[in-house]
């Protein structure tokens, strides 16, 4: 099928590479001439793992192509995917809807058959309603439908995620439309069997909703939990294991931390509760789990404070990981920006080193010196911090660093090394939901 996906940007990139490597012809496009123009050379927007490859792979087979003409790509599309982005507003933390109405505008201009208009993006309920809308004022004989798709995709593992999801939402009650979304999905059945859930438009788009809004009560219950361990000496880790053992509850999710950030449970979350005011019905359990995840950040900066005594003036802290999460390079509401503005605010000096948000990083934060190794960013400093999992984190020289650091303590905020093998090697170890052991 011809596919076209409107936004180069990671639901819209990652889409459209992983529909081409199935067969289908993509075009994607996207406003930026800049970022069409680097996807040629196959230098791509965002750090994902694999896509470079993938993107490469496809474009020589001649089924991936890239344009900043929207007319051109949506051209005779059996499918026109919008793919943009849907940030909070700025001053009510609704999600901001204007790149996805004017999107809907420039395909009801350009379509030239009846095509399925899919949003991909995470949007409210109600806005496939308003697209439909605008699709019928400015071309009413086009017989475009519009559907609902939401992505669920991790990043760092967004081609694992789209080619073996759990889960595939489609929201229409046309048929029509549903054998369009059967076809652009049959290779999926054929391979892994994923089930395809068709439901009504507004219940794929609350699904979305719905989805991140628990993973991110459950993430905020456990960091609470996580607290209440280190007051009465219990272990996270293992309470995390013995509820998660349970399969009416899982195991995935569980890891106490510095708290989410990210593109995604920020934005949604916040999202969702104003859908839920507006429809005067408040979800409390969400209000809770997004006060507590903004003020956990901050806290963690305050732990690493405590650890070291309580006052860090004139003393350099090393962070290790800067980005929400590992295998991305993005930084937004990264739980490292609250840590780290939390020690230079009382004083200290920050050295930092991640594998791949370097770039994004520097353009969020200022005065901090980025290293080239984690040794070198702990290297004469008065305590290690961990802040993101990376894999590289996870078999340090614990020994090299109790010698390089100028005070031998480290605060794993993401339960990384275990205790003995931190005292074996010399160090302090400052843990989440253990205490100092």
């Amino acid at each position: 099928m011809r596919i076209a996906m409107i936004g180069t940007g990671y639901v819209g990139l990652v889409s459209g590479a992983c529909f081409s490597d199935f067969g289908h012809e993509v075009v994607c496009v996207d406003k930026d001439a800049r970022k069409i123009e680097l996807l040629h050379q196959n230098v791509m927007p965002i750090y994902e793992p694999g896509l470079a490859e993938l993107v490469a792979s496809n474009v020589k087979a001649g089924r991936l192509s890239f344009t900043t003409d929207l007319a051109e790509g949506v051209k005779d599309a059996d499918a026109v995917f919008i793919a943009v982005g849907t940030p909070s507003r700025r001053g009510d933390g609704h999600a901001d809807l204007s790149y996805v109405f004017a999107a809907a505008e420039e395909i009801a201009h350009a379509l030239t058959k009846p095509s399925v208009i899919v949003t991909k993006s995470t949007v409210p309920v109600g806005t496939g309603d308003e697209v439909e809308r605008i699709l019928a004022k400015i071309a009413p004989q086009s017989g475009a439908k519009v559907v609902s798709n939401p992505e669920f995709l991790r990043e760092g593992a967004a081609i694992e995620d789209f080619k073996r999801p759990d889960r595939v939402v489609v929201g229409t009650d046309d048929e029509d439309a549903r054998e369009v979304m059967r076809a652009i999905y049959r290779p999926l059945s054929l391979n892994q069997n994923a089930p395809v859930l068709f439901v009504g438009r507004r219940t794929s788009e609350l699904i979305k909703y719905a989805a991140n809004a628990f993973l991110a009560v459950k993430i905020t219950f456990i960091n609470e939990i996580a607290d209440l361990c280190e007051q009465v000496g219990a272990n996270v880790q293992e309470v995390s294991r013995g509820i998660g053992m349970d399969n009416r509850i899982g195991s995935k999710f569980l890891h106490a931390g510095p708290g989410y950030g990210g593109s995604c449970f920020p934005k949604d979350t916040l999202a969702l509760m104003k859908t839920a005011d507006d429809n005067d019905t408040p979800l409390r359990i969400v209000e809770a789990t997004v006060q507590v995840n903004d003020a956990r950040k901050r806290a963690m900066g305050r732990k690493v404070i405590k650890a070291m005594g309580g006052d860090v003036r004139g003393k350099t802290v090393a962070i290790l990981g800067l980005t929400f999460k590992p295998n991305t390079d993005d930084m937004r509401d990264a739980p490292s920006l609250a840590v780290i503005q939390a020690l230079q605010d009382a004083g200290a000096t920050v050295k930092a080193y991640d594998p791949e948000g370097v770039e994004q990083a520097s353009k969020m934060l200022t005065n901090v010196e980025f290293s080239e190794s984690p040794y070198v960013a702990a290297d004469g400093a008065d305590g290690l911090v961990i802040v993101t999992e990376w894999d590289e984190f996870r078999a340090l020289d614990l020994g090299r660093m109790a010698k390089i650091l100028k005070t031998p303590l480290l605060v794993d905020l993401r339960n990384i090394y275990p205790s003995d093998e931190a005292k074996r090697a010399g160090l302090t170890l400052v843990g989440v939901g253990r205490g100092t052991e």
